[in-house]
């Protein structure tokens, strides 16, 4: 691995209404995988946990290049500190692209196709083009929630990565980091951009965006990874069993993060409702571990 120095998490809180928002979250410029040669099942040799991990990374270097965008373009006027998150959200999420592409890589040399992903979320964001902005920045609000409620049980439940890579491993757990750290980023953007709307047109869109994300955001990775089974030889019904089985229970990643993905519809709904800042200090604490 190739690292800056981790700088010390800033948590600095400011109260807005019982919330607890990040004032401030540190860069992290940190680099992996550079020489490393993980096994094509990087994941405890399980086929399944690897392909749904490597079928999530390949969506992540068009995609997060989407967030940025999504943001930027609804930051004039930002109050300072709004102003100043977004700036750190564009680094984090660069580094993230950057570091995946790393990751992708290696699953391609160990025979991969991820291009084919990549095409398609190449596809689906073109699809998109023309629509009113604040429907790509009500889209990225949707998919930060699931970044953030993803990170948050990762961070919160380690057995997640039992018997991974170690450098894998530690990409994971820091991109799962940041993802807590800016996961109000795109959702306070969102608030700024609408402050002329009424609380329920506001809600409306968020709402019906994040069930049109729900739909398309399972759709598209569950095929992602079948196809990552197929390419493995595991395919038809044992292939959908086998992922299911891993998704809904054991570890059970989309059964466990329901409820908070359900907190997203509830009146009142902030990101920093959830304090998990305790898992942000913990994980960082073994990431030093891991970079010495």
């Amino acid at each position: 691995m190739n690292a800056q120095p981790l700088l010390p998490t800033e948590l600095m809180t400011e109260s807005r209404g019982g919330k607890q928002a990040l004032t401030a979250f540190p860069i992290r410029d940190l680099r992996f995988l550079r020489k490393a040669k993980p096994a094509r099942w990087w994941l405890n040799g399980d086929p399944v946990a690897t392909a749904w991990f490597n079928a999530l990374s390949g969506t992540f270097p068009r995609g997060e290049a989407f967030f940025i965008e999504a943001v930027k373009a609804h930051r004039e006027g930002a109050p300072r500190q709004l102003a100043e998150q977004i700036r750190s959200f564009i680094v984090q999420e660069v580094n993230h692209s950057r570091e995946h592409l790393a990751l992708n890589r290696i699953a391609e040399s160990v025979g991969y196709d991820m291009a084919k992903i990549d095409r398609h979320v190449e596809e689906m964001l073109g699809q998109l083009k023309g629509r009113p902005a604040i429907l790509d920045l009500a889209t990225t609000m949707a998919l930060e929630h699931y970044t953030a409620m993803i990170a948050h049980e990762f961070l919160a439940h380690p057995e997640h990565f039992a018997g991974a890579d170690p450098e894998v491993a530690a990409l994971w757990r820091w991109h799962a980091i940041e993802e807590i750290e800016h996961k109000a980023v795109a959702y306070d953007t969102y608030r700024h951009a609408t402050r002329n709307w009424s609380r329920w047109q506001r809600w409306r869109v968020k709402s019906l965006i994040m069930l049109i994300v729900t739909k398309n955001f399972l759709a598209h990775r569950i095929r992602d990874t079948l196809d990552l089974m197929a390419q493995d030889g595991i395919t038809g019904g044992a292939a959908r069993r086998r992922l299911f089985a891993f998704l809904l229970w054991k570890p059970g990643v989309l059964r466990r993060i329901f409820p908070a993905w359900l907190a997203y519809f509830m009146p009142g709904f902030h990101p920093w409702n959830t304090d998990d800042r305790v898992l942000i200090a913990q994980a960082e604490r073994a990431l030093g571990e891991d970079f010495g």
